[in-house]
């Protein structure tokens, strides 16, 4: 464990000290200089201020927040433009933004205009319930259509009582975890899946390390959640219905589904809109924002106080994140290339699941997973040599693919959905957990643990 310690290390030290005239491959596979280390600064600090504002500057934090990511991500985008005269990573992280704000904006507003009543006693068995059917439904949904369409009614049956706990283990099952079996349920796995990983590899390679996972969980949650029931007096009636209003949204929710495989390099026939930093998949998206919007029954919105500030807040937040992380995930991709033939698969999993947590989760994904073809002399560009590689050495992908998607139940910006379950539930008058209170109190206490747990079992050792 020392040793595996110490080359974790040394690889995120190579990065302070590699700062000039090194080259890496471009998305489009030309080569390009490096950004400086002081690129990553940008980065550090909209992380610092999205950790630290709402505690200590929350009203001027919640005002200028946009302006503050956007001017962030704008000094990284000139810095690439002018310095690094490269075009072709700007436009591909565009791309890349404009797919993740489609995907979770089509499938906020589609599950929004649908309206689940639970009338039943928000019991400890009756929430892991709950929790384990959005678990499961996360991976023919995705983590953001789970979370979206389950936020609500689970807030509203828990009403009475709810508290913190109840939407961190939310966070922890629905929002990320559960979504681990398909390329559906989450960003990561997606993008694995269109450079070539087939679609039921990751459930094959998967199952086994979520059931006992999500079992682990819900355990937790179940005897936290017992502690605080006992307390509770509940002398209301229930009539034990389940009720589901809005049915003609599940037919927006089921058309976002097939446009995620509408893609050119999926189905040969599908036109490629180079260079619009967008294809058909997403106009279909956009357009579904739209019209579920507009066809929506207004009573449904209202009763699920539907509105559009969780979006805007992950679109304006992301957008910066999204811009001031390339820096970041160029070196450190550069660094696992370089010391890749000394990296094995339990270091594969550390390096991407500890920056998972405080990078988004999905390009991080693929620059782990390109750094992993590539201690083999593959390119993650080419799906039959990802398609090779997942043949050949299967523990490495899913190493990279559990981490991604696991470990980014750790922070809010680990995943798009996160953000999204926090802002309703505050809209909602529910106190949250500020950043580092989830890091803290909930994460590194309750999942790391678990993580630790599937590192001895599955990685340890391992070459």
């Amino acid at each position: 464990m020392v040793d595996m310690v110490k080359k974790i290390f040394m690889v995120f030290i190579t990065l302070l000290i590699s700062v000039y005239d090194i080259s890496a491959l471009s998305p489009g596979g030309a080569a390009t200089e490096l950004p400086s280390i002081y690129m990553v600064i940008p980065f550090i600090l909209l992380l610092s201020l999205i950790a630290m504002g709402p505690l200590l500057f929350h009203h001027f934090w919640e005002k200028y927040y946009p302006v503050i990511s956007i001017i962030l991500g704008a000094g990284t985008v000139l810095y690439y433009m002018i310095i690094l005269n490269d075009y072709g990573t700007l436009i591909h992280t565009l791309a890349e933004y404009i797919s993740f704000i489609a995907i979770l904006a089509s499938l906020f507003v589609a599950s929004g205009g649908i309206l689940i009543n639970v009338d039943k006693k928000a019991t400890p068995l009756v929430n892991v319930l709950i929790l384990l059917f959005g678990g499961v439904i996360a991976n023919f949904i995705g983590t953001t259509g789970a979370s979206m369409l389950l936020i609500r009614p689970f807030i509203k049956i828990n009403k009475d009582r709810i508290r913190p706990f109840h939407l961190v283990f939310f966070i922890f099952i629905i929002s990320n975890i559960g979504g681990a079996l398909t390329p559906i349920g989450d960003p990561p796995l997606f993008l694995g899946f269109l450079r070539g990983v087939q679609f039921f590899w990751v459930i094959g390679q998967v199952w086994y390390v979520w059931i006992p996972t999500i079992f682990l969980l819900l355990t937790i949650f179940y005897v936290i959640d017992s502690r605080n029931f006992s307390s509770l007096k509940d002398e209301n009636e229930y009539s034990g219905k389940i009720e589901i209003k809005g049915l003609k949204n599940i037919l927006f929710l089921i058309i976002i589904l097939i446009s995620v495989f509408i893609d050119p390099n999926i189905l040969s026939w599908v036109p490629n809109l180079y260079p619009i930093p967008f294809g058909i998949r997403e106009i279909i998206m956009f357009s579904v924002v739209y019209l579920s919007y507009k066809m929506a029954d207004k009573e449904i919105l209202k009763k699920n106080d539907f509105n559009f500030e969780p979006v805007k807040e992950v679109s304006y937040l992301f957008i910066g994140i999204f811009a001031t992380m390339i820096p970041a995930l160029q070196l450190i991709g550069n660094q696992a290339s370089v010391y890749g033939d000394k990296l094995n698969p339990g270091i594969f999993y550390w390096a991407t699941g500890i920056l998972s947590a405080f990078l988004d989760n999905a390009p991080t994904y693929l620059n782990f997973l390109s750094a992993s073809l590539g201690k083999y002399g593959l390119d993650v560009n080419q799906p039959e040599q990802v398609l090779q590689f997942q043949n050949m050495y299967p523990i490495y992908l899913q190493a990279i693919s559990i981490a991604a998607v696991f470990f980014g139940a750790m922070t809010y910006i680990g995943n798009g959905p996160n953000f999204m379950v926090k802002s309703i539930c505050e809209k909602s008058g529910i106190k949250m957990p500020s950043f580092f209170g989830l890091l803290f109190k909930y994460s590194i206490p309750i999942l790391l643990p678990i993580f630790t747990l599937i590192w001895l079992i599955m990685y340890f050792g391992k070459v």
